[in-house]
């Protein structure tokens, strides 16, 4: 059981979770075929938290780290938003914090 939380960015309205779950189920490959999740495989939305369900060795958490990262890429927040390690299991969306000082550099000026 992996959990991705997107709560930070949800709440700033530049995530949409909805569509990150969708990417997820349309990309997840099984046995190296994608849409063949059957009973393997289930994702649930619980707000702005992602919940895959796997069985015991069907998918490791590097996997899910790189489908996170690849919908960051495709839909261009990949420059404001990294994706963290905060469980054994778990997965936290942050904020880079270059860009905040960037910011503020700029403001300075």
């Amino acid at each position: 059981k992996y959990t991705v939380d997107c709560s930070k960015p949800a709440g700033d309205s530049i995530f949409d979770t909805a569509a990150f779950e969708k990417f997820i189920h349309d990309r997840i490959k099984v046995d190296g075929r994608t849409n063949n999740l059957g009973n393997v495989i289930s994702i649930a939305r619980n707000g702005a938290t992602l919940t895959i369900t796997t069985a015991q060795g069907t998918i490791a958490k590097r996997y899910v780290k790189y489908l996170t990262k690849k919908y960051l890429k495709k839909t261009i927040v990949s420059e404001w938003l990294r994706v963290v390690a905060v469980s054994k299991t778990g997965y936290e969306l942050r904020y880079r914090l270059n860009n905040i000082a960037d910011d503020d550099e700029e403001d300075e000026e």
